[in-house]
């Protein structure tokens, strides 16, 4: 009876713990640098996530988010933007730019091609 209880006790524990790392874990967040009239830029480290995992442009001005894949785990070899159509690979160990123009004020999420890893791009 007691190992039982250990045993469910322990169960709950590590539930509780993934949903606070996947949930409720603090977020990186970056800004693109950018000139004004100029293209707004960031470089994302994609490793078991990315990094940082919220990005944060200005509405109306073009954006380039250099993606580099630091791993060669399957579920990272694509980043997809649905909200904006793009739906791009991404080849270990190299950087691959992703640019557009977001239009709407807004956040919008982006993940691997299985959506497993995700991110946020918050335009203001």
């Amino acid at each position: 009876m007691l190992a039982k209880v250990i045993v469910t006790v322990s169960g709950v524990l590590l539930i509780v713990l993934v949903n606070w790392y996947f949930f409720f874990s603090k977020r990186k967040e970056a800004a693109a640098s950018f000139k004004e009239g100029e293209l707004q830029e960031i470089k994302v480290v994609v490793k078991g996530g990315y990094d940082p995992d919220v990005i944060s442009v200005k509405k109306g001005m073009p954006v380039r988010l250099n993606f580099y894949r630091d791993e060669t785990d399957d579920c990272s070899d694509t980043i997809v933007f649905g909200d904006f159509n793009i739906r791009k690979p991404l080849p270990a160990f190299k950087t691959t730019p992703v640019e557009f123009t977001p239009e709407k004020e807004g956040e919008y999420v982006f993940t691997c091609g299985m959506g497993m890893l995700r991110g946020k791009l918050i335009v203001r």
